[in-house]
């Protein structure tokens, strides 16, 4: 079992964040440089490259926003378009298998959550370490029947 946080945690991939929001500041700027270097262009033509450098910025720093939560209460899981709040007890068991993109959340509702926040694509190592730190927390925390442990 790995060595519990001080709760609250944040979980995020770090490294893929880190390149998303580079990339788009420094799309948002070159864009934006072309529209201001090339003289033939109108102010309607340079607005229309301002606002496309914007919009990419701004899609990549959706794909930036995922993060998963973790306080005293429950977890809060943050996706590129949703919010989801979770008590411990409504989280049955926390997945990350081989080939997965991110972790999956099976809760007691018989549904499964995405949990972007955790995911193994550049740090893969970081990932599974997270996984496993968010699964030893559930089990603690849960006041749900800890024979479901036992499958």
């Amino acid at each position: 079992m790995p060595d519990l946080p001080t709760l609250p945690v944040t979980f995020r991939p770090g490294r893929t964040r880190v390149v998303l929001l580079s990339a788009g500041a420094a799309i948002f700027v070159v864009i934006t440089a072309v529209a201001v270097l090339l003289e033939q262009l109108s102010s309607g033509e340079r607005l229309s490259f301002v606002l496309t450098g914007a919009l990419l910025c701004g899609v990549l720093l959706l794909l930036a926003r995922p993060k998963v939560v973790a306080d005293e209460t429950g977890v809060t899981v943050v996706n590129i378009a949703s919010r989801r709040r979770l008590d411990w007890a409504e989280i049955l068991r926390v997945n990350l298998r081989p080939g997965d993109p991110w972790v999956f959340l099976d809760l007691s509702d018989g549904t499964s959550l995405p949990a972007l926040g955790i995911q193994p694509g550049i740090a893969k190592q970081r990932a599974i370490e997270d996984a496993r730190t968010l699964r030893a927390l559930t089990e603690i925390r849960s006041t749900a029947d800890p024979e479901r442990h036992q499958d």
